[in-house]
């Protein structure tokens, strides 16, 4: 081989990786809006956005990027399902402040992930929050009007994401908490019902004691990342709980109540997404 070819061989690599390397970053910076509209017993329309699993990361500088494209949707709430941060615990006050921030637009009701249990500074990251002005749910609910509607949420701390959890599951040993009793005072309450949970599986895949049988309108849950890597003609490769080509990643599942799962903002473990870009969920609810 003359010198003009390994010349030319070098100078294609190198655009390869190039391309390679842009490609990956439009894969896991690229904010996409998903729009879904879910029908219920309500007397005027509002808006909700979801959000899920930022791990941390940031989209523009002070995370301006997603603050604006999060406001653009004109939401009259804002729904945080779990894993604003990673186990390491890093940057807990940016990412209290990212959502202080929207809560001064916009209410914010948080709930934690399996990422902010693994780590050793859980209290803290509670405490930061409210201190923050957020509303954190932990195994409660709490009732709010939205224009003129009377919205009740409740929020779980389900605390199933220990890898001894995983292992568990897939031996079929796992004992999943029973939450009759808040679902059955979530069911007292008038208007629209909203579920926030982290893990979507727990809907209708974890048997007796999936959600789905109990009354309420509307589930929304995070954690699967959308699979992570989102194959063509395939679709999700992997997720936490769910294991190989899970079923519950994103998208919107069942009739009544109905599940809409957001495919996530961040990373943990791996380190990048694949046809999979980080997702704002936009939903409209309209009356009947």
């Amino acid at each position: 081989m003359n010198i003009k070819n390994i010349l030319l061989s070098i100078v294609i690599l190198f655009l390869v990786i190039i391309i390679l390397f842009a490609f990956l970053y439009f894969q896991n910076n690229h904010l996409e809006t998903t729009q879904y509209t879910v029908s219920a017993d309500i007397s005027t329309e509002f808006r909700i956005v979801h959000l899920s699993d930022l791990h941390g990361k940031g989209f523009g500088k002070n995370n301006r990027k997603l603050y604006q494209s999060v406001l653009d949707c004109q939401p009259e709430l804002i729904a945080f399902t779990g894993d604003l941060i990673d186990d390491s615990s890093i940057n807990i006050e940016n990412a209290a402040s990212f959502l202080s921030q929207l809560n001064t637009q916009v209410p914010v009701i948080y709930i934690s992930g399996n990422h902010e249990h693994r780590g050793d500074k859980f209290e803290e990251i509670m405490t930061a929050l409210k201190s923050a002005g957020i509303t954190v749910l932990i195994n409660e609910l709490v009732e709010m009007p939205i224009k003129d509607n009377q919205i009740t949420i409740l929020g779980l701390d389900e605390n199933q994401g220990a890898f001894r959890d995983y292992y568990q599951r897939q031996k079929g040993k796992y004992s999943y908490h029973d939450y009759t009793d808040l679902f059955a005072t979530l069911a007292q309450h008038e208007g629209f019902k909203l579920l926030l949970s982290h893990y979507p599986e727990n809907f209708a895949a974890i048997g007796n004691a999936s959600y789905q049988k109990y009354d309420f309108d509307l589930m929304l849950a995070g954690h699967a990342h959308g699979g992570q890597f989102r194959l063509p003609l395939i679709g999700p490769v992997i997720a936490p709980g769910q294991g190989f080509f899970p079923t519950y990643t994103e998208g919107i599942h069942g009739k009544h109540p109905k599940l809409i799962i957001s495919r996530g903002l961040g990373n943990s473990e791996f380190p990048f997404r694949l046809f999979n870009c980080p997702e704002i969920v936009e939903i409209t609810v309209t009356p009947k």
